[in-house]
């Protein structure tokens, strides 16, 4: 994490229990696994200092795993060619990258609020020669209305409830429902709406806008495949 993400950082440090962040994209399970082994990290935390009372630590990613982004564009989503997909918060750009090398979309377009987010995707974008689909741009979702009405697919990846104040988060998902309206378009996100939505006044109504699209889970992505891990993923078509 930056140091600048100090939302999220505050988020974390309020939990009722302790929470980890450690980026899917970057840190597969069976790294993680090696560094528990090596005693570098912990998946259990003591709940009075010096038993073996111990309880899991809770991990959150703000990226979709490598395994992750191959069940999504290899088994979710149809032919994207000729489509265009907007990743919201984009952050170290893993879907970008994933829909460049998985897909055949024709833009892939992230919009991220974090700035130095946007040039370290920059940086990658040029150093792996993507120019010529991806595209980030460092902005508020809410300023954005074209390219939500144009997107044939959304990405909602624990987009906004570490990182934004509930006004903030109600004034986004607001926004969102009311330009994400075109007619079959996709919308993936981690957690379900409903998840998300629940703790808002927000006045949407889900079933008048989108339908959930029923997900076959029970896939083989490689030795890390994690089906809990995958059963987050929810997608949905607008109506």
């Amino acid at each position: 994490m930056l140091s600048s993400e100090h939302q999220a950082m505050e988020k974390m440090q309020q939990s009722t229990k302790p929470v980890v962040h450690m980026d899917a994209f970057l840190y597969e399970d069976s790294l993680v696994d090696q560094l528990c082994e090596e005693g570098t990290m912990s998946r259990h935390y003591c709940l009075s200092c010096g038993s073996r009372k111990t309880a899991p630590l809770e991990f959150i990613s703000h990226s979709l795993s490598l395994v992750e982004l191959k069940f999504l564009f290899q088994h979710v989503l149809p032919d994207l060619t000729g489509k265009m997909l907007l990743d919201v918060g984009s952050r170290l750009g893993a879907v970008l990258f994933g829909g460049a090398l998985y897909s055949s979309a024709a833009r892939l377009i992230g919009v991220e609020m974090n700035k130095e987010f946007c040039e370290l995707q920059e940086k990658m974008i040029h150093k792996y020669h993507f120019t010529d689909r991806i595209q980030v741009l460092h902005a508020d979702i809410c300023t954005q209305a074209s390219l939500l009405q144009d997107a044939d697919v959304i990405v909602l990846h624990n987009v906004f409830e570490y990182f934004l104040d509930e006004k903030a988060q109600t004034r986004a998902w607001t926004c969102i429902s009311s330009h994400a309206r075109k007619k079959g378009a996709f919308l993936v996100t981690v957690p379900a709406l409903e998840e998300s939505l629940t703790k808002f006044k927000t006045g949407i109504d889900l079933r008048a806008w989108v339908e959930e699209i029923q997900l076959d889970y029970n896939v083989y992505l490689g030795p890390d495949t994690d089906n809990e891990a995958l059963e987050s993923i929810h997608v949905y078509q607008v109506r």
